[in-house]
C-alpha cells in the first residue's frame, strides 16, 4: 500500500477488512481511488450536477442528511481543494448549518443518474460564510442560482478526500417535466405528521403507474 493512503478509513473500517479478509481489496481502492483533493475530471463533474446529498453530525455525533439542488455549477469549485455553495431561507430549522457549527466534518455525495451513472464522494471541513464576505473573498461567485432570492450565507468547504462511488446500483433515471400537483396531495407540512386515518382512502393510494415513471436498473430490469 503506497505511504499516501496508508492511513485512509476509519479503525472501524480497518478492523472489519482485517475480520473479513477484505484489507488488501481495500488497499488497492484506496491507493488508486481515493484523491486527497480533486482532480481536473471531479471539479468537472461537480461542475455539471444539479444536486447532492449532504451529512452533518452534531457535536455528540448524530447525524443528519439531506438534498440540495440547483442549476448546474450550484456548488462552485473555488480551487482543487474548495468547495462552496448558498444556502437560501427554509423552514428555519438549519439542522445542517446547525451542525457544522458544532462540528465542522461534512460528506456530499454527486451522483450523475442520467448519462455516465457514476457518483463522487466529497469528505471535509466546512464553515459557514455571509453573503457579503464570501463575495468579497471570492467575486467570481454566480448571482442568481435561484432567481429573486440571496443567499443567507455560503457553506465553505475544505475538501480532505474525494472518490468513486461505482456504477454497478445507479438506476438510469430521465429528467421530465414536473407534474402539476395533485389536488389531493397533503401540504408538505402535513405529508407525515397527519392524524392517524386522515389519509386513508384510494384518494391518498400510491400514486398510479401512469403518473410513476418506470426505472431501469443496470442489466435492463424495469420496475
Amino acid at each position: 500500500m503506497n505511504d499516501t493512503h496508508e492511513s485512509s478509513g476509519s479503525v472501524g473500517e480497518r478492523r472489519l477488512q482485517q475480520l473479513l479478509g477484505t484489507a488488501d481489496q481495500a488497499g488497492d481502492f484506496y491507493d488508486r481511488q481515493v484523491q486527497p483533493q480533486l482532480t481536473g475530471q471531479m471539479a468537472d463533474f461537480v461542475a455539471r450536477q444539479t444536486m447532492m446529498f449532504l451529512s452533518t453530525a452534531d457535536a455528540g455525533g448524530a447525524c443528519d442528511i439531506t438534498f440540495r439542488a440547483g442549476p448546474p455549477g450550484f456548488v462552485t469549485v473555488l480551487d482543487d481543494r474548495t468547495l462552496t455553495y448558498p444556502e437560501y431561507r427554509g423552514n428555519g430549522v438549519l439542522a445542517s448549518a446547525g451542525n457544522i457549527t458544532e462540528n465542522p466534518h461534512v460528506g456530499l455525495f454527486f451522483v450523475d443518474f442520467t448519462h455516465d451513472h457514476i457518483g463522487l464522494h466529497v469528505n471535509g471541513t466546512a464553515r459557514l460564510r455571509a453573503d457579503e464576505d464570501q463575495r468579497r473573498a471570492c467575486p467570481g461567485l454566480p448571482v442568481d442560482t435561484a432567481p429573486g432570492r440571496r443567499p443567507e450565507f455560503w457553506v465553505h468547504i475544505t475538501v480532505e478526500e474525494a472518490y468513486v462511488h461505482c456504477s454497478k446500483h445507479i438506476p438510469h433515471l430521465e429528467p421530465a417535466p414536473r407534474p402539476r400537483q395533485r389536488a389531493d396531495r397533503p401540504r408538505d407540512g402535513e405529508y407525515f405528521v397527519a392524524p392517524p386515518g386522515a389519509l386513508r382512502g384510494p384518494a391518498y393510494g400510491p400514486v398510479p403507474p401512469a403518473q410513476a415513471p418506470p426505472v431501469t436498473y443496470p442489466g435492463g430490469a424495469r420496475v
